[in-house]
């Protein structure tokens, strides 16, 4: 595929004013074609505000910012963010969280990969890839979350939930995102099996996911359990697409 338009990483944000500053000029550096959306939910702590320094600063030209009016969802920002993303122009679009959990030094392997593939996937579960910091406890929900899905699902992808992910814009038009139901660990899910339903390729290439530098997380057991059930729902209603054929 072609990255003549540049892709576009976006950054849901809630709160995080203390990752963000320094989070949007290490991803720039990464690449002279990437650009950012931030996609704000109504920060309390302004991040918006900081984001507006850096747009019309250093960063001028190459960062956007979206502030919505409320706290709506990690799945409803990607929604919006990925759609602002094509009604741009953009060409290849990023999933990435804004707290330094994902590395910007796995940007370039996800761009080299991208000329090969539909979409691509960061994954903490392939030979290589992995979790910092993290306790047991943690890490056997994540594994589990991934396994379930893939069981239930019947698709070959070892990080499901995952949300280190690039997509070529085909893609992501003809998933159509506007019927993705999910939000939280499940949106990743749903994303990913709607593009498989219709026989896109993808590739998983190892990360290592480390914990956030500052601030709180945002997912709670409830997004966790919402997971759970959403793959059924998936597996047994669909998603109303047609695979294509391909290969």
């Amino acid at each position: 595929m072609s990255l003549d338009l540049g892709p576009l990483v976006v950054l849901p944000t809630y709160n995080e004013r203390d990752n963000i500053g320094q989070l949007i000029p290490a991803i720039l550096n990464m690449d002279d074609r990437l650009h950012v959306l931030v996609v704000d939910d109504a920060s309390p702590d302004d991040t918006a505000g900081l984001v507006r320094e850096l747009l019309a600063g250093r960063c001028a030209g190459r960062v956007h910012l979206e502030s919505r009016t409320g706290k709506f969802g990690l799945g409803s920002a990607y929604v919006f963010g990925l759609k602002w993303g094509l009604a741009h122009g953009y060409d290849f679009l990023i999933q990435m969280d804004a707290d330094w959990s994902h590395r910007p030094a796995h940007l370039p392997t996800m761009l080299q990969l991208a000329e090969k593939t539909d979409f691509v996937i960061g994954s903490r579960y392939v030979a290589g890839g992995g979790t910092l910091h993290w306790g047991a406890g943690r890490r056997l929900l994540s594994r589990f979350g991934s396994m379930y899905s893939r069981i239930v699902l019947g698709v070959t992808i070892n990080d499901f939930t995952g949300g280190f992910n690039g997509w070529n814009g085909r893609v992501l038009q003809d998933v159509r995102l506007d019927a993705v139901r999910s939000d939280g660990y499940s949106f990743q899910i749903e994303l990913k099996y709607r593009a498989k339903q219709l026989g896109y390729r993808h590739v998983e290439f190892p990360i290592l996911f480390d914990e956030r530098r500052a601030g709180k997380s945002k997912l709670s057991m409830a997004i966790a359990l919402e997971a759970c059930w959403r793959v059924w729902e998936l597996r047994f209603k669909g998603t109303g697409h047609t695979k294509q054929g391909k290969v």
